[in-house]
């Protein structure tokens, strides 16, 4: 009788886990999708009828998140999708850096022919999106496309991430990218030149790694990094800029006017 009673215990508690993991894929996906926007508010009700759960594995996956630093308790304000600040950006890039960095030069010391078949797989997809653009006639992707090509990058360095054996290291990289994407404006469609230069990238990468050259490995996931880091806080300094500017001209007008008067 008490094998029964602690084998339904535990049946309760493993489908619950399992409803957790379900509520916190779920609203990982709407904030890397942007449905979900930094400061908006995440409330447990409306996700667990979205999903047709009970409130309280939808309330643990809440509390992950806001340990792991996706979403931020304020006070008066309930739970948030968070906002972040330049040094944020930073310090998130300085982890992935430090990260990635590590990941590529175990996996060059060590990565065989079947594992970087893999990887050259996923490197693949962009050259395949490369011929359906320019069979298109378009100049840029469509969101479709883009949605395609974010898998394939993101994956991409997943897969070096994964080849390393470090899960803690995967998990908290995927996290840091989850953050990039609530500050980062939706990219437009990239076009045929910017594809290119991303998959000579990865193909020095797979180059180095395939040749077991770590530190030449090292030094391009480190130049990788960094670049997507300028980006961002180039990103960042705009958004302050415009977001100083005012935006009403004719109130702001008024002002002027009254201040001479």
């Amino acid at each position: 009788m008490r094998d029964d009673l602690h084998l339904a215990a535990k049946g309760t508690r493993d489908e619950r886990m399992s409803m957790r993991e379900i509520a916190y894929a779920h609203i990982q996906k709407k904030i890397a999708s942007r449905m979900l926007r930094a400061g908006d508010p995440v409330s447990e009700l409306p996700i667990a009828k979205e999903l047709g759960i009970s409130r309280t594995p939808t309330r643990e996956a809440i509390r992950q998140l806001i340990a792991e630093g996706l979403l931020e308790e304020v006070p008066g304000r309930g739970v948030l999708v968070v906002t972040l600040d330049r040094r944020d950006v930073v310090e998130i890039y300085e982890l992935r850096r430090a990260l990635e960095v590590q990941a590529v030069e175990t996996v060059a010391q060590r990565l065989l022919g079947p594992e970087i078949e893999g990887l050259r797989q996923i490197a693949g997809e962009i050259p395949r999106l490369v011929q359906e653009l320019r069979k298109s006639g378009r100049d840029q992707l469509d969101e479709e496309q883009m949605i395609r090509f974010e898998a394939a990058d993101i994956g991409f360095h997943a897969y070096i991430l994964q080849a390393a054996g470090n899960r803690r290291s995967l998990r908290i990289v995927g996290s840091s990218r989850s953050l990039i994407r609530i500050f980062a404006r939706r990219r437009t469609g990239h076009d045929i030149e910017s594809l290119n230069r991303i998959h000579a990238d990865h193909c020095e990468l797979m180059q180095a790694i395939e040749a077991h050259d770590a530190a030449r490995a090292a030094a391009i996931a480190a130049a990788h990094v960094e670049a997507s880091q300028r980006a961002r806080l180039e990103e960042f300094d705009q958004r302050e800029k415009e977001s100083a500017l005012p935006r009403d001209i004719g109130a702001f007008l008024d002002r002027i006017r009254a201040d001479l008067a």
